[in-house]
């Protein structure tokens, strides 16, 4: 179980600069940034549209929203792109 957090922790940690490197790149479609944007904007901010002292749809928002705004955003990029920016990551 503790290896299972560690592992989707770094997994994450390696998602979240793929997305950073996407964002910066000329080649990724503005709607995509904005969406990215968004994405990372709300993962990170210290409060919620939906505020989490809210039975069930309090944290259900962070669940939906986030993942939400990646999935359209990466199907609006190429994923020759998204494969470069992992790979670099990766190799660094």
């Amino acid at each position: 179980m503790l290896e299972t957090l560690k592992s989707l922790g770094r997994q994450f940690k390696t998602d979240f600069k793929v997305y950073r490197l996407v964002l910066k790149d000329s080649r990724t479609p503005i709607f995509a940034k904005v969406l990215l944007g968004a994405a990372v904007s709300y993962a990170l901010m210290p409060f919620d549209l939906i505020p989490d002292f809210i039975p069930v749809i309090g944290h259900i928002d962070d669940v939906i929203i986030v993942p939400g705004l990646l999935y359209l955003a990466l199907k609006m990029i190429p994923k020759e792109l998204v494969e470069e920016c992992r790979a670099r990551i990766l190799e660094s």
